[in-house]
């Protein structure tokens, strides 16, 4: 079930950002305090707490590591579409975002919610389709943030891409052949920074709907970074140079 949250921190970031979000809980019986305390939260927001085994929660998380709590969100609680983008464009005068080309591994795209939520960007974009979703395993390595930053999921990603040029939203691809490093281009105003998949990196396609490409410089042997890990320097690099313009 990908409406599934689970893990006492996750949980604790939904219960306060987003109670709304949560058709039923469960938890552990006899749990340790900290889940009692969720527990007793939930019910004191209206929503519907059952005690449960552990084996009742270990078939509800699926090998996930629950910690003892698992929540349902309500449908439609979990991603947005590009309605939600066109939204935010008119709501945020320089918008900051991450989009992701293709990325299939959960435990990256959660992390990269996670660094994403850290940097203060507005939204990811990634496609629908030869791309993880939000499932609970990428809730749980985002460790919360997947309740608060907005994860847009778009049908034509390239069409995307157009629509926001046409925002006037500068759109930085990474690339290893890239001419330029991150720390030659202005990462400022209203900008999109696009991350290949694991391995293939950007697509043709994607790379052309650029309006420049930068590359992470690598002093040492190794030739990439995990796209997680190549996701937090661009974006703290962004944060940097913002910051010096504010």
């Amino acid at each position: 079930m990908e409406n599934l949250v689970y893990g006492p921190h996750s949980v604790e970031v939904l219960l306060r950002e987003r109670p709304a979000n949560i058709a039923e809980m469960w938890v552990l019986e006899g749990a340790a305090a900290r889940i009692q305390t969720l527990a007793q939260h939930a019910r004191g927001a209206k929503i519907k707490v059952r005690a449960v085994s552990r084996q009742e929660l270990d078939d509800l998380a699926q090998g996930g590591r629950h910690q003892g709590i698992v929540a349902r969100l309500t449908q439609g609680a979990s991603v947005c579409n590009e309605d939600a983008l066109d939204e935010l464009l008119e709501r945020v005068a320089d918008p900051f975002l991450l989009v992701l080309d293709g990325v299939q591994d959960p435990h990256n795209l959660g992390a990269c919610l996670r660094t994403a939520d850290a940097a203060g960007v507005h939204a990811v974009i990634v496609p629908k389709d030869r791309a993880v979703g939000l499932t609970p395993t990428v809730r749980k390595v985002a460790s919360g943030a997947a309740e608060t930053v907005l994860l847009i999921q778009v049908t034509n990603l390239a069409r995307t891409l157009r629509h926001l040029k046409d925002r006037n939203v500068w759109i930085f691809g990474t690339a290893d052949e890239a001419g330029e490093s991150i720390y030659q281009v202005p990462l400022t105003g209203a900008l999109a920074i696009v991350m290949g998949a694991e391995g293939d990196g950007l697509r043709r396609l994607t790379a052309e709907h650029c309006d420049r490409l930068m590359k992470i410089p690598m002093a040492g042997v190794v030739e990439s970074l995990n796209v997680s890990v190549a996701a937090g320097v661009c974006l703290f690099e962004a944060v940097r140079q913002r910051a010096r313009h504010t």
